[in-house]
């Protein structure tokens, strides 16, 4: 009777174990399942446009980006940030008889005119004009004198130029350039067939050009090509002058400056 009894209360005990009462605790079987948390995403660095002002962007920058806090900028930044150079200092990288680079478009490919008085007085080359030319009005600064000069083949153009004390180059550079100007019946440059030779006219030496072909008469910058005039002949030269070079260059229809050819020699011949 004990065992029984024994039993019966350890049956009703396991009861209890199995079966909770219902009051108190909360029901966990009735609850909604708390979702899974998702895997944290690693966030990418703001890039420098969507830094927050006042800080640095993270991660590295792009090759030749400024600093942003500030410090000493890279080579490429430094050089467009420096002040321009001063018409003085460019001009020490400038080729030979470059214009200056304050010059206004139409004054590129010309150099500037020579200073107001130069080129008179004491530092003046004067001469005799041949009869039957007529003297006109320069059209540039850089002309001292301008004749209209006729001859069997059309008018041609006598021109006296002066740059300025020590300006206008050489006496070579300008004949070759001058030559540069004519082209031979295929096209090709006429300057291997100028002619050059030097003359003295006292105790001053001239350098003497000539050259035929068609000329084109240079051209010049932010301008359209001059026509090319086939059948054109110039004589030039280059005088020692006191404080600079001056240049005479008479150009026209072959025919004509070789009519007038006599002229422009005793125009050279009267230099004083």
């Amino acid at each position: 009777m004990r065992f029984k009894s024994a039993l019966f209360i350890a049956l009703i005990a396991s009861a209890l174990v199995l079966f909770p009462s219902c009051g108190g605790g909360s029901k966990t079987s009735e609850s909604a399942p708390s979702p899974t948390p998702a895997p944290a995403r690693a966030e990418a660095p703001p890039s420098a446009a969507q830094a927050p002002a006042g800080e640095a962007p993270q991660g590295e920058l792009p090759p030749g980006h400024p600093s942003v806090e500030g410090g000493t900028p890279p080579p490429a930044q430094a050089a467009a940030t420096a002040p321009p150079l001063t018409p003085e200092a460019a001009a020490k990288g400038m080729p030979a008889g470059h214009p200056p680079i304050d010059a206004p478009p139409s004054a590129m490919g010309a150099i500037p005119p020579p200073p107001p008085g130069s080129g008179t007085g004491s530092s003046a080359i004067l001469w005799t004009a041949p009869k039957g030319w007529t003297e006109e009005t320069p059209s540039s600064p850089m002309r001292r004198a301008q004749y209209r000069v006729p001859g069997p083949g059309g008018d041609g153009e006598c021109a006296v130029f002066y740059f300025g004390p020590g300006q206008g180059g050489g006496p070579m550079d300008n004949a070759q350039r001058w030559a540069s100007f004519f082209k031979k019946a295929d096209g090709s440059s006429a300057a291997d067939q100028a002619k050059t030779w030097e003359t003295e006219v006292g105790d001053r030496k001239v350098l003497n050009v000539e050259v035929t072909g068609t000329y084109s008469g240079g051209m010049t910058m932010g301008m359209a090509a001059p026509e090319e005039k086939p059948g054109y002949m110039l004589l030039g030269a280059v005088a020692e002058g006191p404080d600079s070079n001056w240049f005479f260059k008479l150009t026209g229809p072959e025919k004509t400056v070789r009519a007038q050819r006599a002229a422009f020699d005793g125009m050279l011949k009267s230099l004083k």
